[in-house]
């Protein structure tokens, strides 16, 4: 047994490496792979162990610092690798009840996502000091950054002319100074989400899964929630980096917020003959629009303050298994 937990947590580092490792490629596919990088980890982690997820997550990043150097090894660590091993971990954490058939209950699924939201947080503020240890130096390394990913820095010897030609794109950058780190940990939380929710319906279709799949429009959120989201806008108007990690830890709690607003809507409109249409119709808009998620986010804080599900949906019978 111990042997089969090495030996699955060295095929999914060598996976977890080569999905990082594709973004280098350039080509289009390379990026959904490269956020496809925590799948092996968890898949090992729920249907194996803990311990292979964890010697999955050392080895890969041991593999693309001797690749890429010593700098990814705790790039990879601190962003795909612990985070995939503890998500892992959680899920298949469990308690006896006080029931009589002493039954199991499990890690619930609204606590893991939750838990996405603050790693997102934790990743991004980990690269803070990369570029600065005060606001100011950071959105300024931040920006020289944006500016030579999208070649805008301006040449000394071109004239006023061309220097007025790249105002706009400077406009730009400057908006995504402001709102790329809170971006950068939405999509971490809903990128850990996802590969969560993927790599536990790989291991039940396999057989692997030890605890039963979750009722996942039933999710809830813990009390703690609301004063965590309300702390992290409160904190948000506070200078320098202790306003801009609120404002990064507000922006991945809405987008957990938001997952629980999905969840909400799968539950009320069950019953409703336009259900798929309702359904793809919201993803759809989120997906290419993006703002509508504000309106799931304001779904998901409003079934915390009023039980939406209670009001229009445990009238009807419980969720679906989904």
């Amino acid at each position: 047994m111990l042997m089969q937990i090495v030996l699955v947590g060295i095929g999914a580092g060598a996976a977890a490496a080569l999905l990082f490792a594709s973004v280098a490629s350039g080509a289009m596919l390379s990026i959904l792979l490269f956020y496809l990088a925590p799948l092996p980890i968890m898949i090992a982690a729920l249907g194996w162990s803990h311990w292979a997820g964890l010697i999955g997550a050392i080895l890969a990043s041991a593999v693309l610092a001797f690749t890429f150097g010593n700098y990814f090894f705790l790039a990879f660590l601190i962003v795909v690798g612990l985070p995939a091993w503890w998500l892992g971990y959680l899920a298949l954490l469990g308690r006896p009840t006080m029931a009589a058939n002493d039954s199991i209950e499990w890690y619930p699924p609204g606590r893991l996502v939750l838990w996405s939201a603050v790693i997102g947080t934790l990743a991004v503020a980990a690269a803070i000091p990369h570029f600065g240890f005060d606001q100011i130096s950071f959105q300024a390394s931040l920006r020289r950054a944006f500016e030579s990913v999208l070649q805008l820095r301006p040449d000394p010897s071109t004239d006023t002319q061309d220097a007025t030609a790249i105002s706009d794109p400077a406009r730009i950058v400057d908006f995504l100074v402001v709102v790329g780190p809170p971006a950068a940990a939405v999509v971490s939380t809903v990128t850990l989400t996802l590969n969560l929710w993927l790599a536990g319906l790989i291991v039940k279709i396999s057989g692997r899964l030890k605890r039963p799949w979750p009722t996942i429009p039933a999710m809830t959120f813990p009390t703690l929630a609301p004063a965590l989201i309300a702390g992290a806008i409160a904190c948000s108007f506070l200078p320098d980096l202790i306003g801009l990690v609120s404002r990064i830890f507000t922006a991945s709690l809405l987008m957990a917020y938001a997952l629980l607003g999905f969840a909400v809507l799968h539950a009320i409109t069950r019953d409703l003959s336009s259900r798929g249409f309702v359904l793809a119709g919201t993803y759809a808009a989120v997906f290419i629009f993006g703002w509508p998620v504000l309106i799931m986010s304001l779904l998901g804080l409003a079934e915390t303050a009023f039980g939406l599900r209670t009001r229009f949906g445990q009238k009807r019978g419980p969720p679906p298994h989904v």
